[in-house]
């Protein structure tokens, strides 16, 4: 009886070949991303699933968690005092900060831009806030901007103008971090230095030949080569916004007189509940009154608003290029 010898048609030898390749160029792969998917994974989806997690569960960082269903999300939203407080001045504060941020330091970088001496003095006088710690420069502020010795009033005061409350008046406390954040804009301002140097002359000299004035070479040249850099610079901003905490924080301390004093309880937003913002309210929540379930609702809706945020302003990001036709 002959044998006959069975032979694997060449097709198949060339798929497995094939899939032998992609298995080790995947596994390559793997390998070259196993950094990033690990960091991921620990920093930030391992966290996002256990805050998910722990907001729908009774739990004070001690004993075993409990399920409580939505009543840590009923709680926040409807019986919690502080949450819709810290909610506005957090929406303020990314709208109005952040403008006025994203503002001086363009206005600062294109002033710094066109002086022809002492360049290098005025970048870093400009820059030079910026290194200042935040809890030094807000301790710092509170003096200068106290209502009864504060030199600021005291200037304001001899000129007939009127001197408002700062840190110690509701209407004022926020405008006073505004006044904190535009004073470091030093960040800001060489980000867009570096970017208005790599603008193209040609372009300006052509639109100067063409008679364009000073604001039409502002808006038909200059932001549509920087629009990426204004962009970056608002999302940036808005995400710091977002979370905003050490200076409302010493500011509210100093201002009320409970830093200098050990063992006072300090509810957090003084002067009522102005300059209160959500991670505040984490902390209070979670650390001050070992309400973990809350803290993390709160966490939540802090992520969920920075999420909206940047993804509008990514979608809207060709219109500053459309100012240009």
């Amino acid at each position: 009886m002959s044998t006959q010898s069975t032979q694997i048609p060449r097709s198949s030898q060339s798929s497995n070949t094939l899939r032998t390749k992609r298995r080790k160029a995947a596994l390559r792969t793997a390998a070259f991303m196993s950094p990033w998917l690990i960091g991921f994974t620990v920093f930030f989806a391992y966290p996002l699933v256990s805050t998910v997690y722990f907001s729908f569960m009774k739990y004070d960082g001690f004993g075993v968690p409990q399920w409580n269903g939505l009543a840590n999300w009923s709680y926040v939203f409807n019986d919690y005092p502080m949450f819709w407080p810290s909610l506005r001045n957090t929406l303020w504060l990314v709208v109005v900060m952040v403008s006025c941020r994203v503002l001086f330091g363009l206005g600062i970088g294109m002033l710094i831009t066109k002086i022809k001496t002492g360049t290098g003095v005025f970048r870093t006088l400009f820059y030079l806030p910026y290194l200042a710690p935040p809890v030094a420069a807000t301790l710092g502020f509170v003096f200068l901007l106290n209502p009864g010795t504060g030199p600021v009033n005291s200037i304001l005061g001899d000129l007939g103008l009127p001197t408002p409350g700062w840190f110690n008046d509701a209407s004022w406390s926020k405008p006073a971090l505004t006044t904190l954040a535009v004073w470091g804009v030093g960040d800001l301002m060489v980000i867009f230095m570096a970017a208005l140097l790599d603008v193209p002359k040609e372009q300006y000299e052509a639109a100067e030949l063409d008679g364009a004035s000073n604001w039409q070479r502002f808006r038909f040249v200059t932001l549509p080569n920087i629009s990426p850099i204004v962009m970056f610079a608002v999302v940036t901003g808005v995400i710091q916004a977002m979370q905003y905490y050490t200076q409302p924080l010493v500011a509210g301390k100093v201002a009320s007189g409970v830093i200098g004093n050990s063992g006072q309880s300090f509810e957090p937003g003084y002067p009522d509940k102005s300059t209160l913002t959500l991670p505040q309210l984490v902390y209070n929540l979670g650390f001050q009154r070992f309400d973990y379930g809350s803290a993390c609702v709160v966490a939540l809706v802090l992520f969920a608003l920075a999420m909206c945020f940047t993804a509008l302003l990514m979608r809207r990001r060709g219109g500053l290029l459309q100012a240009g036709e």
